[in-house]
């Protein structure tokens, strides 16, 4: 099936998950939106800092383009670090000269590893899940360089990326990471839409519950209007 396909990196701090991690949530999403899914195991910090988990990224969407696949029909998709993985990974598209995606879907997007946002301190009490130490620490394994657009999306030119779906949860800190990657995709032009789920916790979509049905059916209607206008 050449019809569609998503290219899903998975989350962990650019430090942790491997294809174990990253075929529960590939296999969620290919049986709920009935698309195949490529899961990359991509190399991991620090044994493989900056720009490995790139370089893996952006060789995983080329193989999919010498395999049959039009940029028209491939959709990424990544939470956490994956989350930003992913878009950094559009930005070298764009840099490489390379045709874009279809469309983006980003789940809890780690955009800004120089951990700046408001809801580091906002959220401290209300994300058990994540702290800034352990972010940083994970920042620290993978680059020296955190403010650079490939490592930290948010401050890359966004001109002419594809439709994004964001999902967050209200609770977690790195909540403005979303926040802020979708205000600055809408201000470069593109569209994005955010949904924010209150008192909810990081990657709270991976773990397929029941409450969740709703942004499964979005992500679903989202699929199929970014396959059909391609």
């Amino acid at each position: 099936n050449l019809n569609g396909i998503i290219l899903y990196l998975h989350g962990g701090g650019y430090v942790s998950g491997g294809m174990n991690y990253a075929k529960g949530f590939g296999t969620i999403l290919a049986c709920q939106n009935n698309i195949p899914v490529c899961c990359v195991a991509y190399r991991l910090a620090p044994e493989n800092k900056f720009p490995a988990a790139l370089t893996d990224a952006f060789n995983a969407y080329c193989y999919l383009l010498q395999n049959g696949y039009q940029p028209e029909n491939i959709i990424l998709c990544g939470e956490s670090a994956g989350g930003g993985l992913v878009y950094a990974l559009a930005l070298k598209l764009k840099e490489e000269g390379l045709d874009m995606p279809c469309g983006i879907i980003a789940i809890s997007p780690w955009s800004n590893l120089t951990l700046t946002g408001k809801s580091y301190d906002i959220n401290i009490e209300n994300d058990p899940s994540m702290t800034k130490k352990r972010l940083k620490f994970y920042s620290d394994c993978y680059t020296d360089k955190a403010e650079l657009p490939l490592v930290s999306p948010l401050f890359g030119n966004l001109e002419n990326l594809p439709p994004s779906l964001i999902f967050v949860g209200g609770s977690e800190i790195l909540l403005s990471d979303s926040e802020e990657l979708h205000k600055k995709l809408i201000s470069c032009g593109c569209r994005s839409t955010l949904y924010i789920s209150p008192d909810m916790w990081h990657v709270y979509l991976i773990y397929n519950l029941k409450e969740f049905e709703e942004d499964y059916k979005k992500i679903n209607a989202f699929i199929k209007e970014v396959l059909n206008d391609g």
